[in-house]
Formats: C-alpha cells, sequence, structure tokens
C-alpha cells in the first residue's frame, strides 16, 4: 500500500514538472530500507542511500551496460555517462558519508528533460544494489 501511494505522489509531481509549472520540486520520502531523501528537478532524480558505495557503482555500471551503451567512465569521480534510446544519461555517486551515500541521474534527448527515464534507472540501481 505504501508503494502504490508513493506512485500517485510521484505521478502527480511529475506531470506538473514535466508540464514546466513548477521549476524545481523537491520531495522527501522517509524509508527504513535505503533511501533517505528523494529530490526531482525537470530531468534528474537524486536520492541518498545506506548501500554500499562499491555495490552502487556495481549496480550502476551493471544497469547501464543493460539499458544503453556507456560512453564515459570514471569509477575515481564516481561518474557515468551513457546513451539510452538516443537520450543522454549521467549517473552521479558521491560519499557523504562512511555509510551515506549520493546517487544521482539525469536524462535528457533533444536538450529536452527524460525524467521518466531518469527515474526508471535511478530505482534500477537502487534494486540492483540490494
Amino acid at each position: 500500500m505504501k508503494s502504490k501511494n508513493l506512485v500517485i505522489v510521484l505521478v502527480f509531481v511529475l506531470s506538473f514538472v514535466s508540464s514546466g509549472c513548477l521549476p524545481f520540486v523537491p520531495l522527501i520520502v522517509g524509508s527504513a530500507a535505503a533511501l533517505g531523501g528523494y529530490a526531482v528537478s525537470k530531468d534528474t532524480i537524486e536520492g541518498e542511500t545506506d548501500k554500499d558505495y562499491d555495490a552502487l557503482w556495481t549496480a550502476a555500471k551493471t544497469v547501464a551496460k543493460i539499458r544503453g551503451t556507456i560512453e564515459v567512465e570514471d569509477e575515481a569521480q564516481g561518474y557515468l555517462e551513457l546513451i539510452v534510446d538516443s537520450s543522454h544519461v549521467n549517473i552521479k555517486l558521491s560519499r557523504i558519508t562512511k555509510t551515506a551515500n549520493r546517487l544521482k541521474v539525469s536524462a535528457r534527448r533533444l536538450g529536452l528533460p527524460k525524467i521518466a527515464l531518469a527515474q526508471d534507472i535511478f530505482m534500477k540501481i537502487l534494486e540492483q544494489a540490494s
């Protein structure tokens, strides 16, 4: 039931964001599983998680290889750039503390935001890192 409510809220927020009604909409979602925060902008999904950094990096690479073609890979900086169905996707991992990490996924096609693609990749990385 909780995930159904989250989906409803996300669809509502994304409809406003994609229509250009709101320039930036922060959305905080508490979850005991791993996600501490969740931010939505026109092309970016960002969240903080307690999942291990190396597990996140491995998951990000796995999802990137499955979904598209990796163009740039910089493990030291925690950065992946890939092409997915003619869309440019950037994945950025950063350490916040010893136990907390930030995952940021942005997607654009022909200069236009592809928030649904960014959200899909973001969630798949978190699922894969479990």
